[in-house]
């Protein structure tokens, strides 16, 4: 299995120091939770790792490229075609309907819409509905499903399940997981459920400054 995440020696701060000396790898068809107590700095270190963010010190690669050293064009492509980013927020478009959010990813990657996708997430019935006007849960599976349609190597998640009932949450994040031995993608999930950050291969505490093997 290849690397398709490496970080080295990362550290960021604030007001305050966040972190430091963050050291990951990340193989193919892993997935990989980092929990910690809020203002720990688990959604920074996500923002750094998927590109959003530079660090005060260290590097990032992600498919062997060091992100903060590559031109402008070439980040816009790697976010484009390789990186999926599941924010809290949906950052839907809201005029639009659920396929029109959808085919906009499929437009901009070439890469077909999977309609058993949207089944499994039981949202293939309100393809034709504005975004605007589905509920949390679904606006969030929309938002999941939209990711997943551009075929990204790597998936970035800051509590991709928040607003999901507990057996919906189970459905979507088996999905996540089954996409990522299928495709040899790899997950980075930061959350506070425990027993969701138990499912990875491999858990994380962001504790005292440093990221912790749980």
């Amino acid at each position: 299995m290849s690397i398709l995440l490496e970080a080295d020696g990362l550290e960021h701060s604030f007001d305050y120091l966040l972190f430091k000396d963050i050291n990951l790898q990340i193989k193919s068809q892993e997935s990989v939770s980092i929990v910690g107590v809020s203002g720990s700095g688990k959604s920074t270190l996500l923002h750094i790792l998927s590109t959003l963010l530079k660090p005060n010190r260290g590097c990032v690669k992600l498919l062997q490229n060091d992100i903060y050293k590559l031109k402008d064009d070439e980040l816009i492509a790697m976010r484009r075609y390789d990186v999926g980013i599941i924010f809290q927020s949906h950052y839907l478009f809201k005029g639009f309907n659920a396929t029109e959010n959808l085919q906009i990813a499929s437009l901009l990657t070439r890469q077909e819409i999977d309609y058993k996708l949207l089944q499994s997430f039981k949202i293939d019935h309100l393809l034709k509905s504005s975004a605007g006007r589905l509920s949390g849960g679904e606006q969030q599976r929309l938002s999941i499903a939209r990711v997943l349609t551009k075929k990204p190597k790597i998936i970035f998640a800051d509590e991709p399940t928040g607003n999901l009932d507990k057996e919906t949450a189970s459905c979507v994040m088996g999905s996540l997981f089954e996409y990522i031995q299928k495709h040899n993608a790899i997950l980075i999930l930061v959350t506070h459920d425990h027993s969701l950050a138990a499912r990875c291969h491999k858990c994380y505490e962001l504790k005292e400054q440093n990221l912790i093997l749980s």
